[in-house]
Order: C-alpha cells, then sequence, then structure tokens
C-alpha cells in the first residue's frame, strides 16, 4: 500500500502538477520516510505491535492512494521519468561495473581475512579468501555477459544490487548495523547492554520507507502510470522472499544477500508459472503454500 502511495504521488507530482523528475522521486521518498517514521514510533514508543501497525497501513494507505487518484490511473509522459524503469544500460558501462564489483569482492575477501588474523579467529589466508571469492566473480561475470547480450543490464536491475550492496554495508560494517541483529535476536538484553531499542526500531522504520519509496518509484516507472492497485498483495512476496532467504521471523537471523536471493527465487517463480500460462488462482495457491512452508521450515528450525 505504501508503496502505491509513494507512486501516486511520483505521478501526481508529474502529470498533475507539472513538477520535474527530481521533485518527484524526492517527494516519493519522502512520503515513504514519513510513512516509515509515523509506523516506527507507534511500534516504538507506543508498543503497537508492527504487525497490526504494518496491516493497519496496508488498508490505510490504499484508502489514501484511492482518494487522492480518486480511484483512477495517473499516466505519467515524462520520458526521463519513464526510463528509470524500462532502460538498459549501455554494454561498455555494464562491464565497467562488473570490474569494480569484482574489486570489491576481492576487497571484502581480503579484509575478511585479515580480521580474522588480526582477532585470532582462524589463519586468515589471503589466498584461501581469493579462492572463495571464485564462485562470486563467476556469477557477477556471467550475469553481466547474459544481460549484456540481451540490450544490456536493466535500470531496476542496477538500482537492485546498489541498495543490496549499501544494505549489506550497513548491516555488516557499522555499529548500526550490529545494534539492528542484537535487538532482533533478543531485544531485552540488547537493552540492558546499553542498546536504545526504540531508536533502532525508530531508524530500521524509516529506513525500510525510504526503500519502499525508491521501490514506487521503478516499479511507476516500469508501468508508466500509478495505479490504485500497485503493490496489491507484494507484502506477503516480500515475506515469503525474506524467509527463503533465511531470515528468521523470530529475529536475530538473516542477511541482505539472503533476501535477495529470496527475492530472485520469487520473481522467477512469478515468470515461470506466467511462463506456462498457469492459471492465476494457481499462481496465488502455489505462493501461499510457499509461504506457509517457509515459515513453518523456519519454526520447525527453532525447536531444540
Amino acid at each position: 500500500s505504501l508503496l502505491g502511495l509513494a507512486g501516486a504521488i511520483s505521478a501526481i507530482f508529474l502529470t498533475n502538477l507539472g513538477y520535474g523528475i527530481v521533485p518527484a522521486i524526492v517527494a516519493a521518498i519522502a512520503v515513504g520516510i514519513a510513512v516509515g517514521f509515523l509506523q516506527g514510533s507507534l511500534t516504538a514508543y507506543f508498543n503497537i505491535p508492527a504487525f497490526i501497525v504494518t496491516l493497519g497501513g496496508l488498508l490505510a494507505w490504499r484508502g489514501v492512494v484511492k482518494g487522492i487518484t480518486n480511484s483512477s490511473t495517473v499516466p505519467i509522459s515524462d520520458q526521463s521519468f519513464i526510463d528509470i524503469g524500462q532502460s538498459y544500460l549501455d554494454p561498455t558501462v555494464g562491464w565497467a561495473l562488473a570490474m569494480v564489483t569484482v574489486v570489491f569482492v576481492l576487497l571484502m575477501a581480503y579484509r575478511r581475512a585479515m580480521a580474522q588474523k588480526e582477532y585470532g579467529l582462524g589463519e586468515g589466508s589471503v589466498g584461501t579468501a581469493m579462492m572463495r571469492s571464485i564462485f562470486p566473480i563467476t556469477a557477477i561475470l556471467a550475469f553481466i555477459y547474459v544481460m549484456n547480450s540481451y540490450a544490456g543490464i536493466p535500470n531496476p536491475v542496477l538500482i537492485f544490487v546498489l541498495v543490496a550492496i549499501i544494505g549489506f554495508f550497513i548491516t555488516n560494517n557499522t555499529t548500526f548495523g550490529r545494534y539492528l541483529y542484537a535487538v532482533g535476536g533478543n531485544a531485552e538484553a540488547a537493552r540492558l547492554s546499553g542498546i536504545n531499542n526504540k531508536v533502532v526500531i525508530l531508524k530500521v522504520f524509516a529506513f525500510l520507507g525510504a526503500l519502499v519509496g525508491l521501490a514506487a518509484i521503478v516499479n511507476t516507472a516500469r508501468l508508466g502510470s500509478a495505479t490504485v492497485d500497485a503493490g496489491a498483495l507484494k507484502e506477503l512476496d516480500a515475506i515469503a522472499a525474506c524467509v527463503i532467504g533465511g531470515t528468521s521471523l523470530m529475529g536475530g537471523r538473516g542477511t541482505v544477500f539472503g533476501a535477495c536471493l529470496g527475492a530472485l527465487i520469487m520473481a522467477s517463480l512469478d515468470n515461470g508459472m506466467s511462463s506456462i500460462n498457469l492459471e492465476s488462482y494457481l499462481q496465488d495457491i502455489i505462493k501461499g503454500v510457499i509461504l506457509v512452508a517457509a515459515v513453518g521450515l523456519d519454526m520447525i528450525g527453532k525447536k531444540p
């Protein structure tokens, strides 16, 4: 619902108000942050369960979308905005980004090896770390080759990768990332250790709101319009992607790249079912079963 709201705001800024692409993008992300801040405040400071807050938002923000759009589609004619979701990078740029990513992977492997050696967690062999980097590097180069053999890397894919890298860095290399895992794993223990749980929760909601605003921009640009039902039931896809990627609903376990892998699996499932012309009701049934099964396996894994 927030995705639909932020997308509608960006479309209204472009079409109805005549503002340019930059104000439209800023407005969508700002709406996401504001809603995230509001819902985070309700969860952190009023002790309303996050599930209830987001469930209420699911209904409320969808109603706001219907109100500001008069329950109609808002078309977009700004080609520069549409290109965000529909255009491709030049193959040369794709290879350049691949080289940068490879260097980043090698650098992270080197830093990890040095950290292990410094803290006595192992021999910290640089050679071993480099060898472990062969698979991700090969996957990166193969991905770029496949994309460039078609039309290049789609802009949404580039945005997806950049967000994943930023998320990986935040969760693994910042104090906030460590606090995030601590609060998710055991909120009471985190509080007793001096972590301000309320601030951490508030930051998480605001950050996720910004990501939803960014996703709304990509989705609206890809469709070339803002629709009333944009993002409908995508909440369930997001939950399934996270759980399939190894995130525990009990908190304290999960990675950004794991969630990304889960999202790719869900997207592949959607595309596969659509390509064989599977009836829509069967698609919903299958995705529902997968969601329940993924959560069930997670709960079984939690049992002693």
